[in-house]
């Protein structure tokens, strides 16, 4: 008798606590963190990322707050509960609570000297490879043998002349803003490899749990209404909900 009680007192506790955090109202303010990336994340507030992050909050009383920080901190920030999500996280990436919606579809591609072979999504994980620390592109292409994380995005064209790298991995934003500062971009190419739907990472917390609840329910609202085209279309970036559904999972 006395196992049933403890079995129904903890069965009501839980679904008091469920019951709280369905309930719970989402704060006036959410506490970003991002990496900077150029017209997506801008220092200045401006950009597709901050656009489209706005156009989901504040039509609902969420006054968007930031902070640019390199990508694996603001990973950090958020597990240590000093942020409420952040920015560019890809689906079940690391420990956090995820919604069913993206925001956006990060497009990935291979930039390489113009002599290399281009590779394939099942093929690149046999060259030499490199990437911004904390991307952790090895998760989501097969076969990786070879790859060096680098701090800065500075160093890539020389990694790729010198012969320390036969690929850097990235969006094709990024990509293209490096090549920009090519003395010869003909010298270079790039090849798509994969798109990974992006996500804000929350924390596992009431506030995260309130705040995800809202995102998902305003991101549905948004799709639906087709309110989200213009935002792209302005940046000249692809629509990426031509579906209409969230992404089917990992």
């Amino acid at each position: 008798m006395a196992r049933w009680a403890l079995w129904l007192c903890t069965l009501m506790f839980m679904t008091g606590v469920v019951r709280a955090d369905e309930t719970l109202t989402p704060p006036a303010q959410i506490n970003l963190a991002s990496d900077q990336w150029l017209e997506y994340t801008n220092a200045d507030g401006t950009g597709l990322g901050w656009d489209l992050l706005r156009k989901v909050f504040e039509p609902a009383g969420v006054s968007l707050r930031f902070r640019i920080v390199p990508y694996t901190r603001s990973v950090g920030l958020v597990q240590r509960g000093e942020a409420d999500a952040w920015v560019g996280s890809y689906q079940d990436e690391t420990k956090a609570l995820y919604p069913r919606w993206n925001y956006d579809t990060d497009h990935i591609y291979a930039l390489g000297r113009a002599t290399a072979p281009h590779p394939t999504r099942e093929t690149v994980g046999t060259y030499r490879l490199a990437w911004v620390r904390g991307y952790d592109y090895q998760k989501y292409l097969p076969n990786v043998l070879h790859f060096n994380e680098v701090q800065r995005r500075g160093s890539i064209l020389a990694m790729l002349e010198h012969d320390r790298a036969d690929y850097y991995i990235d969006s094709l934003n990024e990509i293209n803003f490096i090549l920009k500062g090519a003395p010869d971009a003909s010298a270079y190419h790039i090849t798509s490899l994969v798109d990974l739907p992006m996500y804000l990472g929350f924390a596992d917390n009431p506030r995260g749990r309130a705040l995800r609840k809202l995102y998902d329910q305003r991101m549905g609202e948004l799709v639906a209404s087709g309110q989200l085209r213009e935002i792209f279309l302005r940046w000249k970036q692809p629509y990426p909900f031509e579906s209409g559904k969230p992404p089917a999972g990992p």
